[in-house]
Order: structure tokens, then sequence, then C-alpha cells
């Protein structure tokens, strides 16, 4: 007689199972994307316009809209706190200054690059010419200014913060921004401060430490609810603009995405393997935050998951990469402040028909590589323009005639600005002999979030108030100079 006995299966194992491959960060997205697009065209065609939104257009623009809020809430809190550490991290390293040095001039050598290619494709291609729109188009808006942005260097207020008042019917309304650049400065000044003040300082920088894990397990909660965010933001950009708004600019549009496309896929590359690294393994390690760059179209609001996937997928030391990626975040904008100018320059001289010299080309170069930072913590590539047609005397009123597809352009802008964020750190931190190769070369599964604990990151934020103290420590400080 055989006695059979039945196993029974697996807790949590029985039903049906979605493939590993559905629950991964970078599918979620892409499936976001997809959502968006399909009811961006629906609310389209049923009779949404930016002026009059129906229902769903109206839905669409919320969820995007509070979303993107969501991100540049915490981007205060996280600036500070996060450079404050940094700082404190780098105190028992000798080379501080040197990987800030190689982080700023591998800034400015990438957007020579990418400015020498927005130029070349400027003049190869001709976008301003026979354009066949009219010359009424207006430009009333903010203006790039170099003595403003010297001035913008010094903090109104403690938190870097600004108010403007707005009054429509009787009614007043007030709206606070913060201004990026300033945070930066008001966070590295308190950060050399609790240094000097030594033994002092400790339960100020244990404190601050602990804020850090606080504000980032928030911030990795809203991260999480990226698809529901991109469904909006992406249909809000389909509803209102639509790709037919290229119309007579769609030779502009296209100058524009190619030297974006020959920036990431051809020069970023280079670069990766020049320096010894896997190409492969770069793509697969930023993708996540590209791909929410794109559709949030914020270098700022895509801090945090730039800077995540910076210290966990590309391996760059915590201590370095919470200074260099908020920096990058506000001055390193290939897309924005290289590519973008550089063409739409050379559109506005060709189309009211003015002859540039060498000297202007010249021009185009340098406030591209220099201007980036006059632009930290404005409207991005709006801004850098006039500073760049202010700069060469070219007509102001030429930015209106782009205005209308500058949302389209902005996806594309924003997504090679985050690349090149995450890139130079990696870079610098492989030049310096800090980067960990090891965790750089890892298996990917599409999931920034992976490495949590029971919902923790696996690397303690608290340590950073302690110097020379876990993997970030050791590595920096093996490469003392």
């Amino acid at each position: 007689m055989t006695t059979q006995t039945s196993t029974p299966a697996p807790a949590g194992k029985t039903g049906f199972q979605l493939p590993k491959w559905a629950g991964s960060f970078g599918f979620q997205i892409i499936a976001a994307l997809i959502v968006g697009l399909g009811l961006g065209l629906l609310a389209k065609y049923t009779g949404s316009t930016k002026a009059n939104p129906n229902a769903l257009g109206t839905t669409l623009q919320t969820i995007g809209s509070s979303y993107v809020s969501l991100l540049q809430t915490a981007v205060v809190p996280l600036i500070f706190t996060a450079v404050v550490s940094s700082i404190s991290n780098l105190r028992a390293v000798s080379n501080a200054a040197r990987l800030a040095w190689n982080t700023l001039l591998w800034f400015a050598i990438t957007s020579l690059i990418a400015v020498l290619i927005g130029i070349g494709l400027g003049v190869l291609l001709q976008p301003g010419a026979g354009t066949g729109i009219s010359q009424e188009a207006k430009y009333a808006g903010k203006s790039g200014d170099w003595w403003a942005f010297l001035t913008g260097l010094f903090p109104k207020n403690f938190l870097g913060l600004g108010a403007t008042t707005t009054v429509t019917d009787g009614v007043a309304t007030t709206a606070v921004s913060f201004n990026v650049l300033q945070i930066l400065v008001i966070a590295i000044a308190v950060g050399i401060a609790a240094l000097k003040v030594g033994k002092a300082a400790e339960p100020f920088l244990a404190l601050n430490a602990s804020a850090l894990a606080v504000i980032q397990k928030v911030l990795w909660w809203i991260i999480r609810i990226a698809p529901l965010g991109t469904i909006g933001l992406i249909g809000n950009a389909v509803a209102v603009y639509g790709w037919d708004t290229i119309g007579s600019l769609g030779k502009f549009t296209v100058a524009i995405y190619i030297g974006l496309a020959l920036v990431l896929f051809v020069v970023y590359p280079v670069l990766i393997r020049s320096h010894g690294l896997s190409i492969k393994q770069y793509y697969s390690g930023v993708w996540p935050a590209v791909q929410l760059a794109f559709v949030s179209r914020s270098s700022i609001g895509t801090l945090p998951l730039t800077q995540r996937v910076t210290e966990r997928s590309l391996g760059v030391p915590r201590a370095y990469a919470s200074f260099a990626v908020p920096l990058g975040a506000t001055t390193k904008m290939d897309g924005c402040a290289a590519i973008y100018p550089a063409v739409a320059a050379i559109f506005v001289a060709q189309f009211f028909g003015i002859q540039l010299d060498f000297t202007q080309y010249l021009l185009i170069a340098l406030v591209s590589v220099l201007g980036s930072a006059a632009t930290a913590g404005t409207t991005g590539a709006v801004v850098m323009l006039t500073l760049t047609l202010s700069t060469l005397g070219l007509p102001l009123a030429g930015v209106g005639l782009l205005l209308a597809i500058d949302p389209i352009l902005d996806m594309g802008r924003t997504a090679v600005n985050v690349a090149g964020q995450a890139l130079i750190p990696a870079i610098v931190a492989k030049r310096q002999g800090i980067l960990d190769e090891t965790l750089y070369n890892a298996p990917r599964n599409g999931d920034p979030f992976s490495d949590d604990v029971d919902g923790t990151a696996a690397v303690d934020p608290s340590a950073a108030a302690t110097p020379a103290a876990g993997r970030d420590e050791r590595e920096l400080a093996d490469a003392r100079a």
C-alpha cells in the first residue's frame, strides 16, 4: 500500500504571479508613458485645450503638477542636509578641493563638446531658413543676466526662499519659490563652519544626518509613485501641446533632438569607454533617472533619484555624490545650456537674416560653457537663450517664436541634463580612484529601490555623521593625495 502525501504550496506563491520584469521601476515608467500618451490623445481629441481643458485634461494636469510639486517640496531640505553631510564626510580627506576642481573642469569639458555639436548642427541644417512663419512673436519673460547671477549668489534669507504676490480680480495670490544656487551656498557655508567649530558641532552633524535619513525616506516614497505622476505629466503634455504644434519649426526640433542624441548616445559612451567603464552598466544604472527627467522636465525634481542611482548603481561614494549631484543639478545642463542655446541662437540669426561671424560663434561657446550657472534656479533653457541672444546682440523677439514647442524640446533637454549630472561624478570618482567598480558592474534589475531592506536603505545615511566610517569614507581616505 502506497501512501501519498501532498506538499502544500509555499506561502505567497499561489495564484497569478506577475513576471519579475513587470515589477521593475523602468518597466512601470514605460507603461505609464504609454498609458499617459493614450489618455493625452483621448483628451486632445475630445476637445481639451490649454485654455479650456475638459474633465480628463484637468485630471491629467492636476496629477502631473501635483507630482512635480511633491518632488520640489523636498528638494530644499534634501540639498541642505546632503551637502552639509558631504562636507562633514570630506573633512578627513586631503583631496576634497581636487575633487571639486575636477568636477567643475569636467562640467566645462562636456558642455564645450555639447555646444560645438549644437553650433555644427545649426550651421549644417540651417533651421532658421525658410520657416514660413511671421516675425510678430514677442517675448516679455525673464532674461538671463550675468550681473543677476553674481548678485544672486548672496542669499536674501537663510532658506534662500523668495515670494511673489499677484492680484487678480481683487484676490491676492502669493507663490513661494527657492533659488537652488543660494541654498547650495548656504549649505556649503554651514558645512564648513561646522568643521571649523569641531567637537562642539558633532550634535549638529548627527542631527543633520538623521534629518537627511528621514528626508530621503520621504523622497523614496514620492519617487515610488513616479509612474502615476508620469501618466499625468505626459498625458497633459500631449493634450495641451500635441506633436502637431511642431509644424513649421520641424527642422529646428529635429536639429535639437539630433544634438541631444549625439551627446547622450555618442559623446557620453566615448567618455565612459575611455575611462575603462562599461557603457551598458552606465545606461542601465542611470536610466530610471533619465526616464523620470524626460516626463517631469525638471532636473531639480529628479535630483533625489539622480543622486540615488549615482550612489547605488554607479558606485560613486555618497560623501562625494551628495556634493557633486546637487551642484550638477544647478549648473550641469548639456541640453538646456549648451545644445539648445547654440542651435536656437543660430536659428534666430538665420530667421532675421543676420550673418554671424567667427567671433560670435566663439561667444556662443563661451556663454554656453559659463552661462549655465547664470540660470541656476530659474526656468533653465529659455532664460539661458535670452542670455545668449543678449550677449550676441540678437533680437529677443526670437525667443517668442520658439515658446510654442518648448515643452516638447524640454523633455529631451532635461533627460540629457540628468544623464550628464550622473556621468561626471562617476568619471571623476573613477579618475580619483574612489569609484566602487564592484557596485558599478553589479547586475541590474531596473529597480533603484532593490537594495532597500524592509523598507530601509541598505546604506545607513546616519553614517554620514562619522568621518572615515563606512564604505564611502574608507574609499575617500584611500584616495588621499
